[in-house]
């Protein structure tokens, strides 16, 4: 395993300083309230410097259980219309927000030159399993029926999201690929979530940093996928990836998810699927949403922007 970032490895010797006599308590003890709020004022922190020229404009559409927001953001010279991305934010069903993933989705649309839909899905516990997918896949179909009033291109409109978000944009690509009137183009998965059948390697080996085993059992038992009769559509190790749209899957070097990343893009491509694989050795999970720690960060963005612009071209 090569070794981390150096400007991450700084970051995580600070916060372990920082942290030496006030161990956290355990994640059952706090209200999901209070760990959104600590979540996304540090990544706000580590996130400033976004580019300005996008513009971006709030809104809401329906869920598949009444109103929800979304932010649409379009880069400036855009044409009308362009490549559209709906994107999905990570924090295991439970966790992020529009505010955590701004900055992320405003270098993907400046440099990919597409609009980016970020969607603020319902989250779990408050609304468990299948709410949450259920409002992903009703956001894709709305992107398409009103793609004229968002500026998408409906023959060039993407699935994106990282982590629980690469789940999100998975399972609707899954959902939707023998919709005639609904075709994905791509999809960006980004250290996306796959839920394995078998513990891979790295989930055995890795214990944070930034991922941890705590928290995933917690995402998992706050989700309360386990045992429900649509498990699959997030459970995706089972799912038939025959004729799924092509797919761009980014993996991190230290990062329990990263097994599962690779072998999903394995998958796709035996299945017939367009599908590349990208890892970056030095990086953590949650990277791409803490642009400011690293210069790698923003040149890794810059890759997956060109990735994106590439395939809705």
């Amino acid at each position: 395993m090569s070794a981390i970032d150096p400007d991450f490895e700084t970051m995580l010797e600070m916060q372990a300083r920082a942290m030496q006599g006030e161990p956290m308590p355990p994640l059952d003890a706090l209200p999901p309230e209070m760990v959104r709020a600590g979540y996304r004022v540090q990544r706000q922190a580590q996130d400033q410097n976004a580019p300005k020229d996008v513009e971006t404009r709030d809104l809401t559409l329906p869920g598949a259980g009444g109103e929800i927001a979304a932010r649409l953001y379009v880069p400036a010279g855009a044409p009308t219309p362009s490549g559209g991305l709906v994107y999905f934010h990570g924090g295991g069903f439970v966790i992020g927000d529009l505010e955590t993933h701004d900055g992320h989705c405003r270098r993907l649309a400046a440099w990919s030159g597409c609009r980016v839909l970020a969607v603020d899905y319902r989250l779990a516990p408050e609304h468990p399993f299948p709410a949450g997918h259920d409002d992903a896949l009703a956001a894709v179909r709305w992107a398409f029926d009103h793609a004229s009033e968002i500026g998408f291109d409906p023959k060039r409109t993407a699935v994106g999201g990282d982590s629980a978000g690469g789940n999100l944009a998975a399972s609707v690509a899954l959902d939707l690929k023998d919709d005639p009137q609904r075709k994905i183009a791509f999809q960006l998965l980004l250290y996306p979530g796959i839920w394995p059948q078998v513990e891979t390697a790295s989930r055995k080996a890795l214990d944070g940093p930034v991922l941890t085993r705590e928290a995933l059992a917690w995402f998992d038992k706050l989700l309360a996928a386990a045992g429900h009769p649509q498990a699959h559509r997030a459970f995706l190790a089972t799912r038939d990836v025959a004729r799924a749209p092509p797919a761009l899957v980014v993996t991190a070097g230290h990062d329990p998810l990263k097994d599962e990343g690779r072998d999903y893009a394995e998958r796709l491509r035996a299945a017939g699927v367009d599908a590349r694989h990208v890892e970056y050795p030095s990086l953590v999970h949650d990277f791409y949403i803490m642009a400011d720690v690293s210069p790698a960060v923003v040149a890794a963005a810059q890759e997956t922007a060109a990735a994106l612009k590439a395939a809705l071209a």
